[in-house]
């Protein structure tokens, strides 16, 4: 078998990726060549493409979203800490070495094979290539189980977190849904909405080529308000979005917020074959709980309409609870180049995991659903 590493995704064939992933449209060939093609990866953005390939003669039998990072913005596992150990110490944490889906927080598979040999020759070759080119360390993050079991048996530091998911458990409508509740759940949801419909609010949900350039346009003010009210910059570019509706239509949900005939708000989403995928959202007018109505009301009920069994809803949030959503282990696997801070922060690691247990326990005891 022959090992490279290439500069983009782009140069690889479709096909020969796409057959090596789970059917996410968020590991697609489309999905991560788009994020490249309009510059929201690439020079100057502190990500740059570095996907690793392995051939069996002509047939690419492995392959991994890569990336060298010399920032770690847009990961939603935090290493900020670790990064300032290192500057105190006077030790370059960036650039470093990272396999994940550019600013998306969603569990799928990251050594893309099925076949465990090669799996483990790509966890391996992660080492080689940080020892290579000099890196502070190597990093998985939301990877399926076989990944993972693949990066355990090498060794990696393994590191938990929590997510939320909610589940249609083949509702026939919303109120279904909400009959499942306990009373004091189902209560407020109903409130939430009956405030929304009090103050004129409509929602569009709108596919694929259905969504105008004009649309698009909203929501990007919408994206770019929610980065600016948290002090910070968009990760994505405009064109981008337009991509998706080009390239992946089937794939793209947006939902619209109108009040008196004008836009306020956007949400957009991503749809997989048996998972909506929850992404970014925005308002530029503030309306009680219509957060919760266009990103988790709307999208729970696009689910149960469209038999679609899950709905990821990103990264945080323990509000999700109340809504119906279930916590979720979620890992991230690391292997760091340094002796002594491999093993200072797989002693961090450790005690972390003690409290993420915890943290787990605490929230299953609060599950929002009647006993």
């Amino acid at each position: 078998m022959k090992i490279e590493v290439v500069a983009s995704v782009s140069d690889v064939d479709v096909a020969q990726w796409d057959a090596l992933t789970d059917g996410s449209p968020l590991l697609s060939h489309t999905f991560l060549s788009a994020l490249e093609n309009t510059r929201c990866v690439g020079q100057g953005t502190g990500w740059q493409p570095y996907p690793l390939l392995v051939w069996n003669e002509d047939k690419l039998v492995g392959a991994m979203p890569l990336y060298i990072k010399s920032h770690s913005y847009g990961e939603y596992v935090f290493d900020w800490s670790w990064a300032e150990a290192y500057e105190r110490n006077g030790i370059a944490y960036y650039p470093k070495l990272l396999s994940a889906i550019p600013f998306t927080p969603i569990t799928g598979a990251r050594l893309l094979s099925t076949d465990s040999t090669v799996q483990k020759l790509m966890a391996q070759t992660l080492l080689e290539l940080v020892e290579r080119n000099q890196l502070s360390s190597a990093h998985v993050l939301f990877p399926d189980d076989a990944s993972a079991e693949a990066l355990q048996q090498e060794g990696w530091i393994e590191r938990s977190s929590v997510q939320f998911r909610w589940e249609n458990e083949s509702f026939t409508d919303f109120e279904d849904f909400l009959q499942r509740l306990s009373h004091d759940k189902r209560k407020k949801i109903h409130q939430e909405r009956k405030k929304i419909t009090a103050a004129g609010v409509t929602c569009r949900q709108i596919q694929g080529a259905e969504i105008a350039e004009q649309d698009w346009d909203f929501f990007y003010q919408c994206y770019q308000n929610t980065y600016r009210e948290h002090r910070s910059t968009p990760y994505l570019t405009r064109e981008f979005f337009s991509a998706l509706t080009q390239q992946m239509p089937r794939n793209v949900l947006l939902i619209i917020a109108e009040q008196a005939g004008e836009p306020i708000a956007a949400a957009l989403n991503i749809v997989g074959n048996n998972a909506l995928y929850g992404r970014y959202w925005g308002a530029l007018q503030y309306v009680p709980g219509l957060h919760f109505e266009l990103c988790y009301y709307q999208a729970q009920e696009f689910c149960i309409a469209n038999k679609i069994r899950y709905f990821e809803g990103g990264a945080q949030g323990e509000h999700k609870l109340a809504r119906g959503f279930l916590p979720r282990p979620t890992r991230s696997f690391h292997h760091i180049a340094h002796p002594d801070f491999d093993t200072a922060i797989r002693n961090f690691v450790e005690r972390e995991s003690v409290g993420m247990e915890h943290y787990q326990n605490e929230l299953e005891e609060r599950a929002p659903f009647r006993k």
